[in-house]
């Protein structure tokens, strides 16, 4: 049985950073967030965005796709190989494409301009809510089965032998949820509702994008006995060689 133990830690303030040029949107978002209690750094240029997110602790980052210097998913795609913050994307850019290519890269979240002051609350603390729930736990001790993989909850990420996969929050969770029911097929529902925190619609890859990059990513530190199956009309299974 995999067993979590969770600690009631006071949380220092979240920190977030909005990388945005709209200077206008940018001080609209700080002052309705700093209200709400965060504590707030802005950056307008793609660069000082990737620097500030790279030099100082943040929580959680509001990335616009269309920045000077540095486009939000060049930012992303950089601040993946040191960094697993959780990101949420903002763009106005909504069609499924263009979803599905910010997940690739790593975005825990995508929320489409123009959105409400309302559902952009509702997100963050979604996202926030998870990040507290697996930093809470205790170096996740999950069972080490033919795969001797490592779980790390405060890293949100697996190591093979010393390597990282360099998973993203979302892809840590996702794997953690089919670890827990190896051998079970979980529906697209279920684990869009327990991993993503969003209903599913057919429209919606995001999660095939996740599970294509976990599979890359445990390929990559040379993972085996492990492996994850797509079950027709039903979702997925993690299998493992023999359990």
């Amino acid at each position: 049985m995999n067993t979590y133990h969770l600690e009631s830690i006071p949380a220092p303030t979240p920190r977030i950073l909005i990388i945005e040029d709209d200077v206008e949107l940018c001080t609209h978002l700080s002052n309705h967030l700093s209200r709400r209690g965060f504590a707030l750094n802005c950056a307008h240029s793609g660069d000082q965005g990737l620097d500030l997110a790279l030099r100082m602790p943040v929580e959680l980052i509001l990335l616009d796709i269309m920045l000077p210097n540095e486009s939000g998913l060049t930012i992303l795609a950089r601040l993946r190989h040191e960094r697993g913050t959780p990101v949420i994307l903002m763009s106005a850019l909504g069609a499924e494409q263009d979803r599905i290519t910010g997940f690739s890269q790593g975005a825990d979240d995508y929320l489409p301009k123009p959105f409400s002051l309302a559902e952009l609350d509702v997100r963050i603390d979604a996202l926030l809510r998870r990040v507290a729930i697996d930093c809470g736990s205790q170096a996740a001790q999950l069972p080490r089965r033919s795969s001797a993989l490592e779980f790390d909850a405060y890293a949100h990420d697996v190591r093979l032998n010393g390597h990282a996969a360099g998973l993203t929050s979302s892809e840590f969770r996702l794997l953690c949820t089919l670890h827990e029911h190896t051998g079970e097929a979980l529906t697209k529902a279920f684990l869009y509702q327990h991993v993503l925190h969003r209903p599913y619609t057919r429209l919606d890859r995001g999660l095939d994008v996740h599970v294509c990059n976990l599979r890359r990513k445990l390929a990559a530190i040379h993972v085996q006995g492990l492996r994850i199956d797509a079950v027709r009309y039903q979702g997925y299974v993690l299998m493992c060689d023999g359990a």
